[in-house]
């Protein structure tokens, strides 16, 4: 179980550092944001869940910009730097007006049918309750509205699995599970697929700085709370050189994509059957 106020404060410390360190995540939102070129859309409000520095936010409202964009993170000082990353004069006049929220993915602060597009990256693993965060995806999107998210998949840092344990290390959602998820919070014809990317370190010092400087430290509720001693760190060390390849210690991560309609409503609130009529072509 993640522990939301771990995760929180992760990230709230890794803010001014984690633009840096992030790089998985830049490479897999540029990765999403050219699977919109296939999607043709043209949302009203779009929903950055997740939004940190607000990197993608910035193409977002570059590709949408007659929409009003909503910026929403768990971490306040991650939000405040997504507000700043136009500066002032650009987040008054410049396009359309964003607004900017405090919350968690499980508790979205929006109304009901409000968003045209959803978009989540590399966020979803961080939340507790993965379908509670895709039903309230759910619910602010208005009908024919589009999810798109990233997360991460089971082999991610399997190597550093292998050798710190399962208390230190995540364990992520499978992507037919996922899958499930979508179906099971009302999304019409979800698409998951997935791809593995490896980075390569000099050490492990390295690969524990990055991940520390990104805000990806252990927020397990069931983690172990003390120091951890010189055994572990030595026993850590060496596990993870005896796994190098070519000099260069590997980490993988498997990102999962998914994507999702919000079906057109079949039924009025008063339970009273939709019917549509398609106009006859001449």
């Amino acid at each position: 179980m993640i522990d939301r106020k771990a995760v929180r404060l992760r990230f709230a410390r890794a803010a001014a550092s984690y633009a840096d360190a992030a790089r998985l995540e830049a490479e897999v939102g540029e990765r999403m944001l050219a699977r919109l070129d296939y999607v043709k859309i043209a949302p009203r409000r779009v929903l950055d869940a997740g939004c940190g520095p607000g990197r993608e936010a910035r193409a977002l409202g570059r590709r949408y910009a007659d929409a009003e964009l909503v910026l929403l993170d768990a971490a306040l000082p991650m939000l405040r730097l997504a507000r700043r990353a136009r500066g002032l004069r650009a987040w008054w006049l410049g396009g359309a007006a964003r607004a900017a929220l405090c919350a968690d993915l499980e508790r979205v602060p929006l109304g009901p049918g409000t968003i045209g597009l959803a978009w989540s990256n590399m966020a979803l693993h961080w939340i507790a309750d993965p379908l509670a965060a895709i039903r309230e995806f759910h619910r602010v999107l208005a009908p024919e509205g589009l999810l798109m998210f990233s997360t991460l998949g089971p082999d991610t840092l399997k190597e550093l699995r292998a050798v710190a344990g399962a208390t230190r290390v995540h364990a992520f959602a499978d992507m037919h599970d996922l899958g499930d998820m979508l179906v099971a919070a009302g999304f019409a014809d979800p698409v998951m697929d997935a791809e593995r990317i490896t980075l390569t370190y000099a050490d492990e010092r390295a690969l524990l700085a990055d991940l520390r400087a990104s805000g990806q430290t252990c927020a397990l509720a069931e983690r172990p709370r003390g120091l951890a001693g010189k055994g572990f760190r030595a026993a850590l060390g060496a596990g993870l050189a005896a796994q190098r390849r070519g000099g260069r210690l590997q980490a993988t991560f498997e990102v999962l994509y998914g994507h999702a309609w919000k079906a057109a409503r079949q039924r009025t609130t008063d339970g009273q059957a939709i019917v549509r009529f398609a106009r006859a072509g001449r």
